[in-house]
């Protein structure tokens, strides 16, 4: 064939291709459920499962899961004999049944967390930043909590380390144009009337003006029980009906603190899944969303240290479940997936080849937020040395200045000439208070977030062998974990949309 004919032949292959993508994307988007091609194709012999545990890992694909399992193969490799091995690390990665979903929304390729979760609760697509409804805003979906709930009776919990009406936890009860109508949102967690809510407290529980009545007043009178001190939650039990539990301790943006920054006796996801275990357990069933909500923020804001602890956090929390499988093996269902991936997360650098040197990030002590709130908002207000700074920088994450290196410092912790030019500048445009607007090459560097600590994460994530790609989401597909009744169906390569389709068609919901 020549030259001219076979390039005939590929552009029209081509053509072709691209109208058949371009065909199946749009059905997909205008959520043609002819084209599903999973779930709805065959009938469930198997039994249907009265206990359902889905965790969702905001932001948490691939990179994240395997980051965490290599770093802690990383840290427990004592015998120094260079053997790694990080596939029994996290619990879930053993789980009997594995899949893929893709996670595209009707506005991008990389989606956001409202879209995504409403692929994940309704089986259908929308446009990012919103809530159950499709993309006309006129057509509210119905969630497969809500499903279970009013068609079987199942008791219903949320749980999440961000606020509780953020987007994701807002999927499984919220129909909303918006993810950011956080008053509206808070309503409809009210009027869902599920059984149990825990995690971050409640974004803007008086309105965007302050002017509503305070949706915590609105769910007390609508009957629930509202706990905001861990000894309150302690307490709790299925006597106390409907509850909503706040974190005793909130940090950033009043969510629960990352994993890395909790205090010794400070509840974590995994205390409250317990909980959850506890005041849900009943005859007819129950169906348990839990979100490690802050992998997403910390993914967001290049910290690798957090978005490992706060992975492993999930991993902990997945271990309730797997307690609570063992003694009901033949009527609990666990899935584990994430709703998109956050920052383009890769385990490898240019500037450490092939190699890794993940047990660096055990030096790192703090997450970047609480390092802004309590280091470098301080740093603003007196006027910090650079001197005094690179201490903090040396105590809190390891990285030492050559000036501060002793023959025990390990060698792959001394800052170069080029990373303390970088955090030198760094230090500079975050002491100016933002006085001065940032450059294009500066918001590549720094994004939204503040120089400084983004500085001090991205070079000890390289120098552990670690990089970020993106400040945002990404377009990778998500990892999903299956064990227990039905387990069967969740292997293979498939749509996000089609976790909602397994589900429905495991229990026959309509």
């Amino acid at each position: 064939m020549n030259f001219r004919k076979a390039a005939a032949v590929i552009a029209a292959v081509t053509v072709a291709a691209t109208a058949t993508v371009s065909s199946v994307y749009a059905a997909n988007t205008k959520n043609d459920n002819s084209v599903k091609t999973t779930a709805s194709a065959s009938q469930y012999k198997g039994k249907t499962p009265k206990y359902i545990f889905m965790f969702i890992g905001d932001g948490m694909s691939y990179p994240q899961i395997q980051a965490t399992a290599d770093y802690y193969s990383a840290l427990n490799d004592t015998n120094n004999n260079d053997i790694l091995d990080s596939t029994k690390v996290l619990n879930f990665m053993n789980f009997p049944v594995a899949g893929s979903a893709s996670t595209y929304d009707s506005t991008s390729f990389c989606p956001d967390s409202a879209s995504t979760a409403t692929s994940l609760s309704t089986g259908h697509k929308t446009y990012s930043g919103t809530i159950n409804m499709d993309e006309t805003f006129t057509t509210k979906y119905e969630t497969i909590s809500e499903k279970l709930k009013e068609q079987y009776g199942y008791k219903v919990g949320i749980v999440t380390t961000v606020n509780l009406n953020h987007a994701t936890p807002a999927a499984y009860y919220a129909h909303q144009a918006s993810r950011k109508n956080y008053y509206e949102i808070g309503l409809e967690m009210v009027e869902s009337d599920f059984d149990y809510f825990a995690g971050g407290a409640l974004l803007k529980p008086t309105g965007a003006d302050g002017d509503k009545k305070d949706i915590y007043k609105v769910a007390r009178d609508a009957g629930y029980k509202v706990v905001k001190t861990q000894a309150e939650a302690e307490k709790l039990s299925a006597k106390d009906g409907k509850s909503i539990v706040i974190a005793e301790t909130l940090a950033d943006s009043d969510s629960m603190s990352y994993h890395k920054d909790r205090k010794a006796d400070e509840w974590t996801l995994a205390d409250y899944v317990d909980k959850g275990i506890e005041v849900l357990d009943n005859d007819k069933g129950f169906f348990m969303m839990v979100e490690g909500g802050k992998i997403d923020w910390a993914c967001h804001a290049n910290d690798a240290g957090s978005t490992i602890s706060d992975t492993a956090a999930l991993s902990f929390a997945v271990a309730e479940a797997v307690e609570f499988y063992n003694e009901h093996p033949d009527e609990t269902l666990i899935l584990v997936t994430g709703d998109h991936e956050t920052g383009g997360l890769t385990i490898g650098y240019a500037g450490t080849n092939y190699d890794t040197y993940l047990a660096n990030l055990k030096n790192q002590k703090i997450s970047y937020a609480k390092f802004d709130s309590e280091y470098v908002a301080k740093y603003k207000e007196k006027g910090t040395s650079f001197e005094t700074v690179l201490k903090d920088v040396q105590r809190l994450f390891g990285l030492v200045a050559p000036e501060n290196a002793t023959d025990k410092t390990d060698p792959n912790l001394i800052l170069t000439d080029w990373e303390m030019e970088k955090l030198r500048a760094a230090y500079d445009k975050s002491l100016s208070g933002g006085e001065e607007e940032l450059t294009d090459e500066e918001n590549i560097l720094y994004g939204t977030y503040e120089p400084l600590t983004v500085t001090i994460t991205h070079i000890l994530n390289n120098k552990s062998g670690i990089n970020f790609s993106s400040y945002a989401h990404t377009g990778l597909p998500v990892a999903v974990f299956a064990k227990g009744a039905g387990q069967e169906l969740f292997g293979g390569y498939y749509d996000n949309t089609d976790i909602y389709d397994k589900l429905a068609l495991l229990t026959n919901v309509q």
